[in-house]
């Protein structure tokens, strides 16, 4: 009970004496705050930035392999011409691949043709993605219809002429109008709408299905080269969720490279792409944003932390005979250094708060641009353990050096 007496009556030393100089607290405090406001704002926004990206990337699934000609990454020192002259998946390879595999729930072989124009009566859509696919997409996908269906067995072994739309290609050709049962016309061809995607909204990745449409793998084959490399070719792979994604991918390394007929010890002339890639391409990207988010912050911070320390020294100049008085009425050296120490912390921390205010009104602000910032939980708790730390190690010294003052000489100053 005592020691928690005695920290309430540092407190109150400190909050007095932050109320007589309000000039001197709001000035040393600015340091704190525009450099807590700076790391803050960087990982807010980085946070919020990486929270929309994972979220497209989780779209492609934990246990998605994606057998492709190009390795993603294409950053930095991309060694380009060692894929250049690698083969795109073909029909064959995704024949064989389906046969082989036993870790698979589903493997589907699907193309895609951007820009394109969609049209129903007089009524168009420019910029929709075409994609054309077997029958496992909605195996390797997951597909939620707003209306209609996906295609039937028959339907997609046959190459019927139906296709399936997005929410904003509905909303463009049908105004709000029952999409299911209507002819568009897409690359010349009429087809029949028997689904219409669940609307997802806007996608950092381009992973939403809002402007695509798919139409049967068979029946894109009347109208396109579907192993062409204009459309670039891709087979996916979903594995069972109770395999390991390893495992998954190994079995299908190990079929690729029969399918292919790869010696063993020769490079491979396919990519097995997956999520977890984009991942850390993600991770070490934001890594270096935050880093610099630290460096620019961190040096206002800085210049915050010696100014409280500079202007605490002065409070313990001003305020020795009153160290003296308390020392000579039996207060401990423990008692005036935490008295000294809280008035450096409530400093830290009134900047830190102030710091984190203004990031809150940025998130307000950018609420009604494109783009929304979010004041994670972590980074308010991250703010205010840096205002602290900060304010401990400036204040430490001055503190100390109050708490070791001879009484007589104390107040004898």
């Amino acid at each position: 009970m005592i020691i928690l007496r005695l920290i309430g009556e540092s407190f109150r030393f400190a909050s007095d004496a932050l109320r007589q100089n309000k000039l001197r607290t709001l000035l040393s405090l600015l340091g704190i705050t525009i450099g807590i406001f700076t790391i803050i704002f960087v990982f807010s926004a980085v946070d919020s930035l990486r929270a929309k990206l994972q979220a497209s990337v989780d779209k492609l699934g934990s246990k998605t392999v994606f057998v492709q000609k190009w390795p993603w990454g294409g950053f930095g020192d991309y060694p380009w011409w060692k894929y250049v002259n690698r083969p795109e998946p073909s029909l064959r390879d995704y024949q064989l691949l389906k046969d082989r595999l036993e870790y698979a729930q589903g493997v589907s072989y699907e193309i895609s043709a951007n820009e394109r124009t969609v049209k129903y009566r007089a009524n168009s859509v420019e910029g929709a993605g075409i994609r054309a696919a077997s029958q496992d997409f909605n195996k390797t996908w997951n597909l939620d219809f707003q209306e209609g269906r996906y295609f039937t067995e028959n339907e997609g072994r046959a190459g019927s002429p139906v296709v399936l739309i997005g929410a904003d290609i509905a909303e463009g050709l049908f105004n709000g109008a029952t999409a299911v049962g209507k002819s568009i016309v897409v690359m010349g061809r009429k087809l029949n709408v028997i689904g219409v995607f669940k609307k997802e909204g806007e996608d950092m990745m381009g992973m939403s299905q809002d402007k695509n449409i798919v139409m049967p793998l068979n029946f894109a084959k009347g109208i396109m080269d579907v192993e062409s490399d204009r459309y670039d070719p891709t087979i996916t792979v979903r594995g069972y969720e109770h395999i390991a994604l390893d495992e998954i991918e190994s079995e299908i390394q190990g079929a690729m490279r029969s399918i292919r007929r790869i010696k063993p010890g020769a490079e491979e002339d396919f990519a097995l792409n997956k999520s977890t890639i984009a991942s850390q391409q993600l991770d070490s990207m934001f890594e270096k944003v935050n880093l610099a988010g630290w460096v620019i912050g961190g040096f206002s911070i800085l210049v915050g932390g010696f100014g409280i320390a500079n202007i605490m020294f002065v409070s313990v100049k001003e305020r020795t005979n009153i160290i003296g008085i308390q020392k000579s009425l039996g207060a401990k050296n423990y008692f005036i250094l935490l008295q000294f120490l809280f008035e450096s912390i409530v400093l830290c921390l009134l900047g830190g708060l102030l710091g984190l205010f203004l990031v809150y009104l940025v998130t307000l602000l950018t609420k009604s641009g494109g783009f929304e910032i979010i004041l994670f939980l972590s980074n308010i708790i991250l703010g205010v353990g840096v205002s602290v730390a900060i304010g401990t190690i400036s204040g430490f010294w001055p503190a100390y050096s109050a708490s070791r003052l001879d009484p007589v000489e104390a107040i004898r100053s």
